[in-house]
């Protein structure tokens, strides 16, 4: 285990089709090259709104083999060299996914991106360096890690152009595996899984051999992400693997607390049967499963049923709820007997429709977001590293016609502000249609993150203070106007920390009683 006294912490918790597109250029004819360890590279030049900087952009690096054939299922491998000039500037193919949900995102979220399309040959990483930066002085480097739950999403949604231009960084944006692909594992040496991991940590590795070639410093490294992105920047932390990748690290929405990561022999082999393979061997079943296609590890229609799990529309009212609460009680990790306390710390004894809801909506935060990221958050400090920590609050302007007025900052919702969305000018667009306000706060979350990148404190000039947590657990209420604050959800804390453990001693002490009666 790498110990975390060595990696400084920001953590965040959030208050509720085969054409290529290319990067558009800020200056005609400009096309900068780069010697990396396979070969030359050529990019492009990009513009970012309300400034005349330029950024130096290069698309589509492969940091890995092609996990492909005999890769499939297999830890990445070096790239292979190329020669003569190789064309980065056009964005590259997703890891094989059902685009369906980012198709739904853009339209929610009215992000802006060119025709979606995805490929197996999908281990690349985009680059973003100021085009003006003195190549003697290497700059703090930020990689970002995205998120989708593992099963979607990828690098070519984001574009790091506005973060390097306005804070003089160099912008990395990886790709890993995703789905059966990223994890299937036989539980053994033929496929031990956690693919999506392993790639990263290529990743990481090709930028600190690489990054100075783009005016990075390779000593000063910043992993983050969101979601699934978050959960990785947290496995990584804790992994032996990565020490030394990375310096300083940004969670925001995720733990490793959060998955398993690794699918169990078990569920190996009931994927196997699912794809009709033979299930006599861990052999047998890699050899077979490396011989579908792309679409049928992605699209296989018996993977995608799932079970009765009542959806949030059809729980309106307290019965229906409860219900939900019990369906979903091997997730909370409590007994079935305790459950009635957690309703009653959430619900209480209203039968009010919004009052249900936000009670349901909360236990599902603090479950699956809140306790596993401050349990996450007190190790770390005390490690004695530097530790941060904040909540997101601002509901953005562009919900008003998008989503229904209960629903506030929303998960990621800080992810377009971060990336400079209101100053992106290229194909790539993250909330451009934002208040004068918003850009502000756009503005003051590109200096937070890369101030913490720079020196491992996201304070600086014309920034409200961010307290460190520490013993009086300080954070920061990000909105469009920043405060500092103490204790988040200190009464919740104390429900899940003291009552919880003490109601399940409880009421086991009660169960032993009443079998020894027996």
């Amino acid at each position: 285990m790498v110990p975390a006294c060595e990696i400084s912490l920001l953590f965040a918790l959030i208050c509720a089709t085969g054409l290529t597109i290319s990067v558009a250029a800020g200056q005609e004819g400009a096309r900068p090259e780069v010697v990396v360890s396979q070969g030359r590279l050529q990019g492009t030049q990009a513009r970012v709104k309300g400034t005349d900087r330029l950024v130096n952009v290069f698309l589509g690096i492969p940091f890995a083999k092609p996990p492909v054939g005999s890769l499939r299922f297999a830890p990445p491998e070096p790239p292979e060299p190329w020669t003569g000039v190789r064309d980065a500037t056009s964005y590259p193919p997703f890891c094989p996914q059902d685009l369906t949900f980012l198709r739904r995102i853009q339209k929610t979220w009215k992000e802006k991106h060119g025709p979606l399309r995805t490929s197996e040959d999908c281990l690349f990483l985009n680059i973003y360096t100021p085009a003006d930066s003195d190549k003697k002085t290497k700059l703090p480097v930020m990689v970002w890690i995205h998120g989708g739950n593992f099963i979607f999403g990828g690098a070519s949604r984001f574009d790091g152009s506005a973060l390097s231009a306005y804070e003089d960084v160099v912008m990395v944006i990886i790709q890993y595996r995703l789905g059966l692909l990223g994890f299937f594992s036989t539980g053994d040496e033929h496929a031990r899984g956690n693919w999506a991991y392993l790639d990263q940590i290529a990743a990481l590795q090709w930028i600190q051999k690489n990054i100075e070639h783009f005016g990075g410093n390779p000593g000063s490294v910043t992993i983050f992400g969101v979601s699934a992105g978050s959960v990785s920047v947290s496995a990584l932390v804790l992994s032996p693997l990565a020490k030394g990748l990375f310096h300083k690290a940004i969670s925001e929405s995720g733990t490793a607390h959060l998955v398993s990561g690794t699918l169990s022999s078990v569920v190996a082999q009931k994927t196997a049967k699912l794809y009709a393979c033979e299930t006599t061997s861990s052999v047998a079943i890699v050899h077979c499963l490396r011989q579908k296609t792309e679409e049928e590890m992605v699209f296989n229609s018996s993977l995608g049923q799932s079970s009765n799990i009542p959806g949030l529309k059809e729980v309106g009212d307290r019965a229906s709820i409860i219900s939900t609460i019990e369906f979903l009680q091997p997730w909370l990790s409590v007994p079935p007997e305790v459950l009635p306390v957690i309703i009653n710390e959430y619900l209480g004894d209203t039968d009010d429709s919004a009052e249900l809801r936000d009670g349901f909506l909360d236990l599902l935060g603090d479950v699956a977001v809140v306790m596993p990221s401050l349990e996450t958050l007190n190790y770390h400090r005390g490690s004695g590293a530097a530790t941060y920590l904040f909540e997101y609050q601002h509901r953005p302007s562009l919900y008003r016609d998008t989503k229904p007025a209960y629903v506030k900052a929303d998960h990621a919702d800080e992810v377009a502000f971060i990336f400079g969305g209101p100053y992106l000018a290229g194909d790539i667009r993250l909330r451009d249609e934002v208040t004068e306000e918003e850009k502000h706060l756009s503005r003051t979350l590109m200096k937070y993150w890369a101030n913490f990148a720079r020196n491992g404190n996201p304070n600086g000039e014309g920034l409200a203070e961010w307290p460190s947590y520490n013993l009086d657990e300080g954070y920061l209420e990000i909105n469009l106007e920043q405060k500092k604050a103490k204790q988040l959800k200190k009464k919740r804390v104390e429900f899940w920390t003291k009552i919880v453990p003490e109601k399940i001693k409880e009421k086991s002490a009660e169960n032993k009683k009443e079998h020894g009666e027996l």
